[in-house]
């Protein structure tokens, strides 16, 4: 790996630990730097060949309008005139809700395995499937402010810290330990507030 390219990964990552900072403090320009991150690291998993990670970030800068569009819009339906603090209020994912994530997350995964071992050559289709199907959920879950959500980004994070350090991406490695200690933080921070 250049050290041009480093850099880029450590721009990256600089931009990913503000937008958990956000995240945790339910800040909507979160969704902001979170495009801003997801641009650099589809060039970073275009060059660590995690080719479903990179989709996946491409995923994100069209969920992060969805988000900024979902989160403003709440916001402009529960604000009152005399209250300039109103947020979207945390909540718990259903049975239903969970189980139709479930499903989707494991036919997610499933999907991109076959198209990640058919047309890339990518070293780990399973786990760069894996973590990308469960982000699509999560992100969706956070969109939605479903405060479970920090338990499906802990297990991808988690996941990926390990096939990171393994491919080489020592930066994004490292954030992604930080986000599964920040995935615990973020759960009982958001846990107070629901």
């Amino acid at each position: 790996m250049t050290c041009d390219f480093r850099l880029i990964e450590l721009i990256g990552a600089l931009f990913a630990l503000l937008y958990l900072w956000l995240e945790i403090r339910q800040r909507p320009a979160l969704w902001i730097v979170g495009i801003i991150s997801s641009t650099f690291y589809v060039a970073i998993f275009y060059h660590g060949k995690f080719y479903a990670d990179m989709a996946l970030n491409g995923y994100y800068i069209l969920a992060g309008v969805y988000g900024l569009w979902m989160w403003r819009r709440e916001f402009m339906r529960r604000r009152q005139p005399q209250d300039a603090t109103a947020t979207i209020a945390v909540s718990r994912t259903t049975l239903a809700q969970a189980l139709i994530l479930a499903g989707i997350a494991a036919a997610l995964t499933v999907i991109l395995t076959r198209v990640l071992q058919q047309f890339t050559d990518s070293p780990v289709p399973f786990g760069d499937a894996l973590t990308t199907a469960l982000s699509i959920v999560a992100m969706w879950m956070l969109a939605h402010k479903l405060i479970e959500q920090w338990f499906v980004w802990l297990a991808v994070n988690l996941i990926s810290t390990g096939l990171y350090f393994w491919r080489g991406l020592e930066p994004t490695a490292i954030l992604y330990f930080i986000y599964s200690i920040a995935s615990v933080i973020g759960y009982f921070q958001w846990k107070k507030k629901s």
